[in-house]
């Protein structure tokens, strides 16, 4: 680390401190505990995501700033707490970044593995020694729903739990659409409502499509398309939400045109 960049750390830790100063701090930051600001955490790591997703470089500047205060605000409580430090924060995370790389930072060879076996390999090998007891351990509650699907999904094919091509989770997906269809009380259709999501992931993933960023770009496009076809009722002096759905399909149609008819 440069001495600017040690500078400019040690500045935020302090700037922290003050603001958890029991009697010179902020009140709000005061009040704050780890489950009170864990949802900012969550919250700017999205908005990190989506600066890289704009390309905007900028905006990505001040999102990873947004996102250091959230780990130094979590460390601030943790020393309070006499339970650890930033410094212990940053030790760890470099000891485990050492002991996943002992190809790169020890002597072990390279075995021609790609990154995502040793990662694995060495994550399983932690969680091990952690005491875990199920393959599915460590996979974290708070993830996203579609990639915590997708996780335990990756987990249990690592344990051979899973179809060897794309027919059998193609095959499970109708099945699961089929017992949604014939659901029929309010708590049956929320299962598989589930079971129906949980497959289409599986499905996704067979194909070998990361299923996060497939509904990401989903929603981009839909998002684009329904714009479109609101800009395109205005322009003929209509109100889109008065429209029939029949006019509304149409609108939909003329839009998906003219993206087909525009692309190189």
């Amino acid at each position: 680390m440069t001495e600017t960049a040690q500078t400019a750390l040690s500045r935020l830790l302090a700037i922290m401190a003050r603001l958890r100063d029991p009697s010179r701090g902020c009140d709000w930051d005061l009040a704050q505990s780890f489950a009170t600001i864990a949802p900012y955490t969550i919250e700017e790591a999205y908005e990190v995501a989506d600066a890289i997703e704009r390309d905007d470089m900028h905006a990505l500047k001040d999102e990873l700033g947004d996102l250091l205060l959230q780990v130094v605000f979590h460390a601030r409580m943790a020393q309070e707490a006499s339970l650890f430090d930033f410094a212990a924060v940053a030790d760890a995370i470099s000891a485990k970044m050492e002991a996943r790389h002992p190809h790169i930072f020890g002597d072990a060879p390279d075995l021609g593995q790609s990154r995502e076996d040793r990662w694995e390999s060495a994550k399983a090998a932690e969680r091990q020694a952690k005491g875990a007891s199920s393959a599915l351990d460590g996979v974290a509650m708070a993830l996203p729903a579609l990639m915590r699907a997708e996780k335990l999904q990756k987990r249990a094919a690592r344990q051979g739990f899973d179809w060897p091509d794309t027919s059998g989770p193609a095959a499970k997906l109708l099945e699961e659409i089929d017992e949604l269809a014939g659901a029929e009380t309010n708590a049956e259709r929320a299962e598989e409502a589930g079971d129906m999501l949980f497959a289409a992931v599986n499905l996704v993933r067979a194909y070998g499509i990361l299923p996060e960023e497939a509904l990401r770009a989903a929603n981009i496009k839909f998002e684009r398309r329904f714009r479109a076809m609101e800009t395109l009722a205005a322009g003929r002096d209509e109100q889109f939400a008065t429209l029939t759905l029949e006019q509304q399909d149409a609108l939909w149609n003329d839009v998906k045109a003219s993206e087909t008819h525009e692309a190189p």
